[in-house]
């Protein structure tokens, strides 16, 4: 039976994000897409979007695209896509994210996801058990759940998740300390940023991605703006002791770990892509996981697509009913 979905809102009033140090609303909106007519309890698929991502671009029509909404109604017209709960959470920040992580300098946004967001939505609606999918900070944000909540998160499609940082992240070090330099420093550069007219401009929006990473992976309450920077602002050099809590961070090296191994095995779905053409390289990222996840024995599906980083969304046509079905079982 095919299922329209209507577009529902929850009000969140977050303990979780009450008081968080970038000064950010803790009255947030969880925005639920629900199939009508649909029996209950359904499986929740959680739908994190990427760096700088909103709910209203995660669910938006875009020109010779389809919203998210449009989307779930096709896939279901289809009969591909079982009815499903679809949820998207509104994570975006003063830095444009929070790597859906906890952060003394960001504030707490993965409590506020499982214990504002999921507490209010099983109070809304009849639900199954919860799998998780996104892109990019997404993806990565899909992945790490499954190993920080394996009493949430049963299934996981991450498409082109950040991993192997060396890849993804060091080249930008360089733009991040060039601005620190021209503006004088962390809370120099974030007041030139927030006055900004264009803030998509390459010139601001390298960096200030960067920092909302050193933000989210190295919180440091004695540094400027509560962030230890990952190379010293004077020459850029690489500081170890920094750096290292980055990759403590990174999937790649977090499967090694036997817990995270253990929870990984024990999903119903675990779904990895990323484009051969990745304009920061996560392919590769993606592929030293792979080989990492066959070695222990993990299950997991891989798959490659002949793209790049944007403009991916096709690609929920394949993990969205991955998702419903294995989270039906």
């Amino acid at each position: 039976m095919a299922h329209t979905y209507r577009h529902d809102t929850l009000a969140i009033r977050s303990e979780a994000l009450r008081g968080n140090p970038l000064g950010d609303p803790f009255e947030r909106t969880l925005h639920v897409l629900v199939p009508e007519k649909a029996d209950g309890p359904l499986p929740v698929i959680w739908i994190l979007g990427g760096y700088s991502a909103t709910p209203g671009s995660v669910l938006a029509d875009e020109p010779w695209s389809e919203g998210l909404q449009r989307r779930l109604g096709r896939l279901s017209a289809e009969g591909t896509l079982p009815p499903v709960i679809v949820a998207v959470p509104d994570c975006f920040t003063a830095l444009g994210g929070s790597q859906y992580l906890d952060s003394a300098a960001v504030g707490r946004y993965e409590s506020y996801l499982w214990d504002d967001c999921r507490v209010a939505l099983e109070a809304r609606y009849s639900c199954g058990k919860h799998g998780v999918a996104g892109k990019s900070s997404g993806g990565f944000g899909a992945l790490v759940q499954a190993m920080r909540r394996p009493e949430h998160v049963r299934a996981v499609a991450c498409h082109s998740g950040d991993m192997y940082f060396e890849y993804c992240y060091l080249a930008s070090f360089p733009a991040l300390a060039n601005a620190l330099r021209k503006h004088g420093g962390v809370e120099g550069f974030l007041a030139a940023f927030a006055a900004a007219r264009k803030k998509r401009k390459q010139e601001w929006f390298d960096p200030i991605q960067t920092l909302c990473m050193a933000a989210c992976y190295s919180p440091d309450p004695a540094q400027a703006g509560g962030i230890a920077l990952p190379f010293d602002p004077e020459t850029a050099a690489i500081r170890l002791d920094v750096w290292s809590r980055w990759l403590a961070h990174d999937p790649v090296r977090m499967v090694d770990e036997p817990a995270n191994a253990e929870r990984l095995r024990g999903l119903d779905l675990l779904f990895l892509d990323a484009g051969t053409r990745d304009e920061f390289h996560l392919q590769w990222g993606l592929r030293q996981l792979v080989a990492k996840l066959r070695a222990q024995g993990i299950s997991h599906e891989h798959e490659e697509f002949e793209d790049g980083h944007f403009s991916t969304s096709y690609r929920y046509d394949v993990s969205l009913p991955k998702l419903a079905r294995a989270l039906r079982e």
